[in-house]
């Protein structure tokens, strides 16, 4: 497994992170717990040592599995978990016109890393990020106090390094608070369909240095190829929204015509998706979501195989696709 810096946090980290919304168990069904907590045994095993996770997977499930799973390795340093305080008011994404107050206000910052700290039976969080966040609140009056908070909870350390989840699809709504010193981390989409933090994102990071962890590399499963017009999700799988009506039969055809691109340097789909992203010298580490150990082989040995080559992503330009098909809360 190749590592990477992830910004100026001083860690390197592997480039293909784990990422643990599926583990939390509430929105992605048709896995069992156990199956989970084998994942992520096996990413240990096959040298993953990043782990996202967010005190809103499963309410605080996800870390527990990971705090439990993976004591030994997070108090030798051989894991790197970073977490997220959800917003207060439940609401994804972050919106200009929400009040501060009703998003992160200071005591409700101190309250979620604390629960944090206990689920993942941590001393001190590697990395604490905003779950959403939104430039216009850098103008609320309480921001101030917020700020304060999270300063005060880097100066007792309880969180080592501070981090912001942008909102879906819009890089441009944290393009300010990224450039203050105390955030030294950023999660965000990034895929070949969704190119949009090349234009400002990537510049900054390169700048600062800002450490890029990116999620969503295969669209919710739509780069995989495994999105068929006839699939069915598992009851209650947050997934039967986000391809509601005719978006499985786009997404097939979609990703058919990708395949069209593949060839002895590249096998597969999952493959492409990955390679793509690590292409890009700015990002820090990739956090496809894995539930299953098999899974967990199949994307770490893509770390193996480096970026791909510049005729191959010139083929993949054509394939951005300007959409967003995430249910607003």
């Amino acid at each position: 497994m190749k590592t990477r810096a992830l910004g100026a946090t001083g860690y390197r980290v592997s480039e293909i992170g784990f990422g643990a919304w599926g583990i939390g168990g509430q929105m992605w069904r048709g896995v069992d717990d156990a199956e989970g907590r084998k994942a992520l045994h096996e990413a240990i095993g096959q040298g993953i040592t990043f782990f996202d996770t967010a005190l809103a997977y499963g309410t605080g499930h996800s870390e527990r599995v990971i705090g439990e799973e993976l004591k030994h390795e997070i108090r030798t340093g051989r894991a790197i978990v970073a977490t997220k305080i959800p917003p207060q008011n439940r609401q994804w994404p972050g919106k200009a016109s929400y009040p501060l107050a009703d998003v992160f206000p200071a005591t409700y910052i101190a309250s979620c890393t604390e629960q944090s700290l206990k689920n993942l039976g941590m001393d001190a969080l590697h990395v604490q990020q905003l779950h959403v966040w939104n430039d216009a609140w850098l103008e609320d009056r309480d921001w101030e106090a917020s700020y304060k908070q999270i300063v005060r909870l880097k100066e007792e350390g309880k969180v080592l390094h501070w981090g912001i989840s942008i909102n879906d699809h819009a890089p441009e709504t944290a393009l300010r608070v990224l450039t203050d010193p105390v955030f030294e981390t950023s999660q965000v989409i990034y895929n070949i369909y969704d190119r949009a933090p090349e234009k400002a994102l990537f510049a900054l990071a390169k700048q600062k240095p800002l450490g890029i962890i990116v999620r969503v590399p295969f669209d919710e499963g739509a780069l995989t190829g495994k999105i068929k017009a006839n699939t069915v999700f598992p009851a209650g799988d947050w997934r039967a929204e986000y391809f509601a009506g005719d978006r499985k039969a786009e997404a097939e055809r979609r990703a058919k015509a990708l395949a069209s691109v593949l060839d002895h340097q590249v096998e597969t789909l999952p493959e492409l998706a990955l390679r793509f992203c690590l292409s890009s010298p700015e990002v820090s580490t990739v956090i496809p979501g894995m539930r299953r150990p098999a899974h967990v082989r199949q994307n770490t040995a893509v770390s193996t195989k480096g970026s791909l080559p510049a005729a191959m992503l010139a083929k993949l330009k054509p394939h951005a696709w300007d959409k967003n098909w995430y249910p607003e809360d």
